[in-house]
């Protein structure tokens, strides 16, 4: 395909890099020149187990013999059957599914607000993100994302990282809810420290608000854990996720612990494609890979294997500042901007992402063999030292 053809007719909503992929396996993919390359970032974090998993194929295919879509004014056992998934692994809840993170977040926010009359006021951190639309783009704290599309929603506050004080500052009797990723990816790979999460909970318990977790990115095992909450010792009282929950098809999910009361009644919410049928069969299939393939722990092995590199790296290479991990999520901090340096990545077979202008991204399939982590560092390691 020539590249004029496509950009003439979508919109130049992403910075494209120079290649076309026409076939992924695993945490293979391959171009238009028949070109090979080790996915280390596939799909944004929606790619936990990998391109076209067997498993996934096989759950999407039978599926699609069955029925494509069911109407939500309908029953859908494949519906119940991942909703019943999730909740195995998170614990006693209600869930409400859809298409994407961005509406799972805004799903958090109206039922947050709704749940809590007279409270309008949801606390979320500085360089978070929480999607594209309205009310998630009001939730993240990076003002370069929501410059020229003010007027925001209002009723966002937003706390420094890891600051229990400004924290404490900002919860008053208006809080509905405070909503924190449990590690900031498109903020570079930043963690919560178990101290905020605790306090936040503390906070939440005292006040009435709701405490709400985003794992669009951390969910479904990227940090050892099913999900990223479960590293800290509190309990969520909302959950969003999506991205790897569909296998790589769009989904997205909202989970409301049973101890909440309902706020969300027939009409006052609703998604025309949430809970897709193909896209529920392949959200069991992904759980039922996870267990199957043990890819927490891999999660676990790997992101310690990777981890351990970059910090052996770090003392013999100035342009790395700093190194953040948890689980198989890593942050690579350089001393400058690292858009060349993916280019440079990519000009030797690997697919990488920089965020914050100066932070590798590193999230590759819980599956990823032995052998590709082994090419990718001896590969980092030429291209940083």
């Amino acid at each position: 395909m020539d590249v004029s053809f496509f950009d003439q007719r979508i919109l130049p909503t992403y910075r494209r890099y120079p290649i076309q992929i026409l076939h992924a396996e695993g945490s293979r993919v391959t171009d238009e020149n028949g070109r090979e390359y080790i996915d280390m970032f596939p799909g944004f974090g929606a790619g936990n187990v990998g391109h076209r998993h067997p498993r996934v194929l096989e759950a999407v295919r039978r599926q699609l013999d069955q029925v494509i879509h069911v109407p939500n004014v309908y029953y859908s056992p494949v519906m119940a059957e991942l909703a019943d998934q999730i909740i195995r692994h998170s614990g006693p809840a209600r869930v409400f599914l859809c298409n994407s993170g961005t509406e799972a977040n805004e799903a958090a926010i109206k039922f947050a607000r709704r749940s809590r009359p007279g409270r309008t006021e949801i606390v979320t951190l500085q360089n978070s993100f929480h999607g594209r639309t309205m009310g998630s783009l009001s939730a993240t704290g990076q003002a370069s994302l929501q410059q020229g599309f003010e007027p925001l929603v209002p009723g966002f506050r937003h706390c420094r990282i890891n600051d229990i004080e400004h924290l404490n500052e900002l919860v008053n009797s208006s809080t509905a809810a405070i909503l924190l990723e449990a590690v900031q990816g498109e903020g570079g790979i930043r963690p919560l420290n178990p101290d905020f999460v605790i306090a936040a909970r503390e906070l939440c318990d005292r006040s009435g608000a709701l405490l709400i977790f985003d794992e669009v990115q951390t969910g479904m095992g990227r940090t050892g854990k099913m999900f990223a909450c479960q590293n800290y010792p509190v309990q969520a009282d909302l959950i969003c996720l999506a991205k790897s929950l569909g296998g790589g098809l769009p989904i997205g999910a909202l989970l409301v612990g049973d101890h909440i009361e309902n706020a969300l009644t027939p009409g006052s919410h609703g998604s025309t494609f949430g809970g897709n049928a193909l896209a529920c069969a392949a959200g069991i299939a992904v759980f039922e890979v996870i267990e199957e393939e043990n890819l927490l722990e891999k999660a676990v092995e790997s992101g310690e294997i990777l981890k351990n590199f970059f910090y052996s790296l770090k003392d013999k290479c100035e342009h790395i500042a700093e190194v953040r991990s948890v689980g198989l999520m890593l942050g690579v901090e350089l001393k400058s901007p690292c858009s060349e340096l993916v280019d440079r990545y990519r000009e030797r077979g690997i697919l990488l992402n920089c965020t914050q202008s100066t932070v590798l991204r590193i999230m590759p399939a819980l599956n990823i063999s032995p052998g590709d982590i082994q090419q990718f560092m001896q590969i980092s390691e030429s291209l940083l030292t």
